[in-house]
């Protein structure tokens, strides 16, 4: 009896582990994040994007704009603009996308 009892749970948990795993998807649940739709960049702002992205990332992870605001902003540019070789017009370009 104890042998039939053990046989049976032997193969139910064989079949067990060999089902197949079903994961259901997690659907974000639409009070999680608002939704932002950005405005297309205009000419001046995508080139100061380029520069952010090209100078900046070279020595470092790259902040997001908002991480910081316009008065923040500043002081991190004037002090990058030596390390990164920047001119002062490249650095304005910057400055502008960053605190768009």
């Amino acid at each position: 009896m104890k042998i039939k009892l053990f046989s049976i749970a032997f193969v139910l948990a064989v079949f067990y582990a060999c089902s197949p795993k079903v994961i259901q998807p997690e659907v974000p649940k639409v009070d999680d994040a608002p939704i932002v739709i950005e405005a297309p960049l205009t000419a001046e702002l995508a080139e100061g994007k380029l520069l952010f992205e090209s100078n900046c990332a070279k020595c470092h992870d790259l902040y997001s704009p908002k991480d910081f605001n316009a008065e923040q902003w500043k002081p991190i540019m004037l002090s990058m603009q030596k390390e990164a070789k920047i001119s002062d017009e490249e650095r304005e370009k910057i400055y502008a996308y960053l605190t768009k």
